[in-house]
């Protein structure tokens, strides 16, 4: 792979190349898309998804809204300080007109969208839809679908459908926000598809990051990037764009460090015990005097929190620049931080909070709710989008197909294309979107 090629501005149906020379500096390309993602629909539900606590109702929990634009803070200082390594060691980037800044605004744009697919109520929904066609009322449909698209719905993924939505086009919006492919690649932690699934260790094949529905359109972002294949054989699976270790590496930081912050607030986690991880974390460059002087544990956690994300941010930009040739090369395939230096203290932190947080009695009891919601969504939905495709609909199938947004009222030939475009649509509801339409189609509200 080479960095001109991984650095391409193309953007979905261009006929001619986009030289980043011919570029208007007051309004980058790669600053188009962060834009073209912060005011997206599907952008502005994430104001009302779960990060860590399934419909809180405290001010200070963070959101997917509120997660996705800190990881894009943190991603965007780790693409500028990359983008300054990377323009010093390849001369020839900056006589093509790239920039610090350049760097910076794709791994913000891409870290802002790393979560725009995720359905309601946190990871649990992403469980639901999958368990929904495995074991539920959707398996009647296995032997209408490939092996592949089969796998897409049993194992939805976030990523994926975070590819579908970005990229999905429609009457009069064709490529969906037409991002620029760099963009796209720094979104894309795993550019595989859904088979086979874990087929080795190597970070790629941890998860999947395209239906079968965008095939074509990934491996059009994949030839122009110069992807390079993670191995031979049929299944597609390439190795990932660099960027998009900085990408998953802020990400990592965020949720590592500010979900452990929200189960400190939330009591979840005992603050004495909770800071004396932190300060684990960051005792090299704490300022006892400063530390001691602040008066509340909200203050104290937020101090420590800064000082753990700066510590971070520069432990992953060390790991960058220690193996930027083998992570170009392909010979890369583990997380950034996997390779940190602090590694065992992420480690007890992350395990704190799965402990504390992740597995408390408010998560697991609200995640019940959201896999009841789901279900009883996908049933009616699905129903009312077959019934009308064959001309067989109810009156009352007629009523719910006229809930779904316009842009979801298609009748696709495909039966794939039909489900997955309801399990998309479930996934594009807020939490409490979907708890008001459950409470609809019950007739719970009126």
């Amino acid at each position: 792979m080479n960095w001109e090629q991984l650095l391409s501005l193309k953007r979905f149906g261009d006929t001619e190349k986009r030289p980043r020379s011919n570029e208007n500096e007051m309004r980058l390309g790669f600053e188009v898309d962060y834009d073209r993602v912060i005011f997206s629909d599907d952008f502005r539900s994430l104001q009302d998804k779960t990060q860590v606590i399934p419909m809180s109702k405290t001010d200070f929990v963070h959101t997917r809204l509120t997660h996705s634009l800190e990881v894009s803070v943190v991603a965007r200082s780790l693409g500028r300080l990359v983008g300054a390594f990377l323009l010093e060691k390849y001369p020839d980037l900056q006589k093509q007109g790239y920039q610090i800044n350049d760097f910076g605004a794709i791994v913000a744009s891409a870290a802002l969208a790393h979560d725009i697919g995720n359905p309601p109520f946190g990871h649990s929904g992403e469980k639901s839809i999958g368990e929904y066609f495995k074991s539920g009322n959707g398996k009647q449909f296995k032997d209408q679908l490939t092996k592949k698209q089969w796998q897409d719905l049993i194992d939805f993924e976030g990523n994926a459908n975070g590819f579908h939505l970005l990229n999905k086009s429609r009457e009069g919006v064709l490529g969906g926000l037409r991002l620029s492919y760099a963009t796209l690649g720094a979104f894309m932690k795993y550019p595989k598809e859904s088979l086979p699934k874990k087929p080795s260790n190597h970070i790629v094949d941890k998860k999947y990051g395209f239906f079968q529905a965008d095939k074509n359109l990934f491996l059009d972002v994949v030839k122009e990037l110069g992807l390079a294949p993670l191995r031979d054989g049929l299944d597609l699976a390439f190795q990932r764009h660099p960027l998009a270790f900085l990408v998953e590496a802020a990400d990592d930081i965020c949720y590592t460090i500010i979900d452990f912050e929200d189960g400190i607030n939330l009591g979840l986690i005992n603050e004495e015990f909770a800071l004396e991880y932190l300060i684990k974390l960051v005792k090299d460059r704490i300022n006892k005097e400063k530390y001691y002087s602040l008066k509340t544990t909200k203050d104290r956690v937020s101090y420590l929190r800064a000082l753990a994300i700066n510590t971070l941010i520069y432990d992953a930009i060390s790991v960058f620049k220690e193996n930027e040739e083998a992570i170009l090369n392909g010979k890369f395939s583990v997380a950034l931080l996997d390779k940190s230096k602090y590694k065992a203290q992420i480690k007890d932190i992350i395990k704190i909070s799965v402990e504390k947080i992740y597995q408390s009695k408010e998560v697991t009891e609200k995640e019940i709710a959201g896999y009841h919601v789901i279900k009883n969504l996908l049933d009616v939905f699905i129903q009312a989008s077959n019934a009308v495709y064959t001309g067989n609909a109810s009156n009352y199938d007629v009523l719910i197909y006229r809930l779904l947004p316009e842009k979801y009222q298609t009748t696709e030939d495909s039966v794939y294309l039909r489900l997955l475009n309801m399990a998309s649509f479930i996934a594009s509801l807020s939490d409490s979107s979907a708890i008001l339409l459950q409470k609809k189609i019950s007739g719970g509200v009126f």
